[in-house]
């Protein structure tokens, strides 16, 4: 008599995201009640009258349009990409290899696209990630077999630049409109937090958009996200070159080297919010590189739904921000508790083996508090990194993160002499350095006023 085994493959309950959804919509719809109560003086611009002129809720409009089909770019390689690799039978090892080549272009090349950025034009750089997402969609289409390294090297040139240039543009053009700087900061916040918004809800979108085109054929759908691809692509491409402005005051070479080593390479402060960008992006890079392995340790689950279940929870972090930044609570403080909750976190799940529903709930809170740094750590760059330096500083802040990922996948993926909850470990390690980074950045003095962004 045989004895027949039934599977279990856990996945989240839907009410989590019934619950996710109304929670944001409600701090979205009770805060301008807050904002009338609490700070009747200080209003944000998505819930005021403040008489802007009218081209600046329009480029903020025109912008997150264009952030968000970026985000759609992003997001489609992101979830396609594991199943092409998966499809074409590569094996673990040239997985690692792939990964190896990807981030040792954003260390090597990506670092400096920010410097480039700032002496070429923001919007020219925007420009040229949708080339790159063309390129690559094209390359995938024609190839009958593609080249993988080819498409990576790419790829990752392009989420170096979508990881500071669409900031900066809209940092650089907001000033253009806006010469208030009480108003400029209102939009400049709400820009913040809505770029977090959008990113996240765009990739909950591409991943709908990849698991329609495929369907359930896998051999007449694995080239339908590469003509997705490439279709955005154009379109971001026309929607760019449509409004393009190519009379931007740029900077000299010389100026350029002489302002960046006096107000970046010179401030401790810019070093200090430098130092808590790199470690955030490392433990953002670790997180997404594990969180499988870590959740399917022995146990299946149904990792399709849990994946808009954490990007709605990074949604439900950005929701906090205004309600945050209208309170009388420092910008640093709020960081550094995010930054220990992060840390603690990820110090849980690196040495305690829990259930797949403890570790989701741990992986949501995670990105939740991701949702509320990403704009925080905007707006310290709004006042303390000068505009025209703000891509290099940026990108340079990465630098160090993406040779500390290339050091723990070759330990890893290479030699066998790390395991998967010691990069975990070293991802909380960070964290709770982002968070000494602005203590200290506190105790360094005042904040400086805000129309210290300009050199």
């Amino acid at each position: 008599m045989g004895i027949v085994i039934e599977t279990f493959i856990w996945e989240p309950s839907s009410a989590v995201f019934i619950f996710i959804f109304f929670s944001s919509f409600l701090l979205l719809s009770l805060f301008p009640f807050y904002l009338s109560k609490h700070a009747p003086t200080t209003k944000s611009s998505a819930f005021s009258d403040h008489p802007f002129s009218s081209s600046s809720p329009r480029f903020q409009l025109y912008f997150l349009l264009l952030y968000s089909l970026a985000s759609v770019l992003e997001g489609l390689w992101l979830v396609y990409g594991e199943f092409e690799l998966v499809y074409y039978g590569i094996s673990k090892e040239d997985t690692v290899t792939f990964m190896l080549i990807g981030f040792g272009a954003a260390l090597f090349v990506g670092s400096l696209l920010g410097l480039v950025s700032d002496l070429i034009g923001r919007k020219k750089t925007c420009l040229v990630f949708f080339i790159l997402h063309l390129i690559v969609g094209i390359w995938k289409m024609v190839a009958p077999s593609p080249s993988f390294w080819v498409a990576n090297l790419c790829l990752s040139l392009a989420t170096s630049i979508f990881s500071f240039s669409f900031e900066t543009w809209a940092v650089v053009e907001h000033d253009k409109v806006d010469s208030k700087p009480g108003h400029r900061q209102d939009i400049l916040n709400e820009t913040f937090w809505l770029m977090t918004f959008f990113e996240s809800a765009s990739l909950i979108g591409s991943q709908v958009i990849g698991n329609w085109m495929v369907g359930g054929n896998l051999e007449k759908g694995i080239g339908s996200p590469s003509i997705a691809a490439t279709l955005l692509a154009i379109l971001g491409i026309a929607c760019m070159s449509r409004h393009y402005d190519g009379t931007t005051k740029i900077m000299t070479f010389k100026d350029y080297r002489m302002s960046f080593s006096v107000y970046i390479l010179g401030d401790r402060r810019i070093w200090l919010l430098a130092c808590a960008q790199a470690c955030l992006h490392f433990s953002i890079a670790a997180f997404w590189i594990l969180w499988a392995p870590t959740l399917a340790d022995g146990r299946e689950a149904f990792l399709g739904l849990i994946y808009p279940c954490l990007l709605g929870a990074r949604m439900l972090g950005s929701t906090v921000f205004p309600w945050l930044i209208n309170a009388s609570l420092r910008t640093e403080d709020c960081l550094t508790c995010a930054f220990v909750v992060q840390a603690l976190l990820l110090s849980i799940i690196a040495y305690d083996y829990e259930e797949i529903g403890v570790l989701v709930t741990q992986f949501s809170l995670y990105h939740a508090c991701i949702g509320l740094i990403l704009p925080l750590l905007a707006r310290l760059r709004t006042m303390y990194v000068p505009n025209e330096l703000r891509g290099g500083m940026i990108s340079l802040s990465l630098a160090p993160a993406n040779a500390a990922i290339l050091f723990v996948l070759m330990q890893r993926g290479y030699y066998r002499t790390i395991e998967n909850s010691t990069m975990i470990a070293f991802a909380a390690v960070g964290l709770f350095m982002a968070a000494g980074c602005m203590y200290v950045l506190k105790r360094c003095g005042k904040q400086p006023y805000q129309n210290w962004h300009k050199l």
